[in-house]
């Protein structure tokens, strides 16, 4: 479900008119996350770290309002809830894009990413089952400890969605890193919000 944002009586109306009207209105910043906690945590469980990670940041994102917001037909509209399209690799070395829904229930989420995975093994497509602007671009790039990132795109196609991509974790005197790129749509998003995003992410991984 999704509901259009009145603009008139919305406090980001003048953001949303300046920056919509950009050829490229996005822009990324590249953090640290400490993963140390959470990368025990996920062995300890026996889960898979990518999933257990991904989970947490979608978690973090559904509870930032600003995450949720979407131009469709050249409005604004915030929906209910997001969801993840992430890439999933498959043995060949290729990938095809996956949707994965979102649910409050861990292991739910892990399920549905789980049928989400088979599905794509089965497949040599590309594009997902599901499409839609309820999502958030997700990337993994465990082979590079990346410091920034670029992503392709189409300049015609209308895109507001968030692109998120994790690299490699690293190790330094016992403390696990890893580097997070966070794009977004400035009509929607300002560097204020992607802080409390990335602040919420690092507690949820923190957590024991």
């Amino acid at each position: 479900m999704k509901q259009l944002i009145n603009l008139e009586e919305w406090d980001r109306k003048e953001h949303y008119l300046f920056f919509s009207k950009f050829e490229e209105p996005f822009y990324g910043v590249t953090v640290k996350i400490d993963c140390t906690i959470a990368y025990q945590n996920a062995k300890e469980k026996g889960q898979s770290f990518f999933w257990y990670y991904l989970y947490r940041s979608l978690k973090a994102a559904n509870e930032i309002e600003n995450f949720r917001y979407r131009i469709i037909d050249q409005n604004p509209y915030c929906f209910d809830v997001i969801n993840a399209s992430p890439t999933i690799s498959r043995p060949n070395g290729t990938f095809g894009f996956g949707h994965v829904y979102y649910d409050e229930s861990e292991e739910q989420f892990y399920q549905n990413a789980k049928n989400e995975i088979a599905r794509v093994h089965s497949t040599t497509g590309l594009m997902p089952a599901v499409s839609g602007e309820n999502v958030i671009h997700y990337s993994a790039i465990p082979w590079l400890d990346f410091t920034s990132i670029s992503h392709a795109r189409s300049f015609s196609f209308p895109d507001s969605c968030p692109k998120i991509s994790f690299g490699k974790m690293t190790e330094i005197d016992g403390q696990k890193s890893m580097s997070v790129s966070i794009h977004v749509h400035h009509a929607l998003v300002d560097g204020y919000h992607v802080g409390l995003y990335v602040d919420r992410f690092q507690d949820l991984m923190n957590e024991f």
